[in-house]
């Protein structure tokens, strides 16, 4: 048996424990805003917070997620709502939307180390994750606004 929390609720599995964390997030636990994306750690649509560190879920397996605490998007916001959502819609940040998600995670774990990043701050740690339809000047002025609301 494998135990782990996603979102605060503890998980406990007989997965084939090779099974990616990624997998098993949407297919077995139902939580389909994590994204597959490229597969290969390289864009970013997967990522999740791992004890507050953001993870690719694409390249873990559950194995490797004993007794860890997952957060995905859905578990981001107390009431389904963190500031970086409403910032996210207010500056109209997505188009297609598809790696939205894990902009929104990686930029919730900068915010919680950095509660005022700087411009060029915020464009360096979201470096790693990639968006198809360009909207990194939007990703940024939500960004921002959420650090002042937060």
């Amino acid at each position: 048996m494998i135990r782990f929390k996603i979102n605060g609720t503890p998980i406990e599995t007989d997965a084939d424990p090779e099974t990616l964390l990624l997998i098993f997030i949407r297919e077995e636990a139902g939580l389909t805003g994590t994204k597959y994306g490229c597969g290969a750690a390289m864009c970013g649509a997967c990522m999740i917070h791992m004890d507050g560190t953001t993870v690719y879920s694409c390249q873990l397996r559950i194995a490797n997620v004993e007794g860890k605490d997952i957060k995905t998007i859905e578990g981001l916001g107390e009431d389904g709502m963190h500031p970086l959502q409403k910032a996210w819609i207010e500056e109209q940040v997505p188009q297609c939307g598809y790696c939205q998600s894990g902009q929104i995670m990686r930029a919730a774990a900068l915010l919680e180390t950095n509660s005022r990043p700087s411009e060029a701050e915020i464009r360096d740690w979201m470096s790693t994750n990639l968006c198809r339809c360009s909207t990194y000047n939007r990703i940024v002025k939500a960004i921002q606004r959420a650090s002042k609301d937060m």
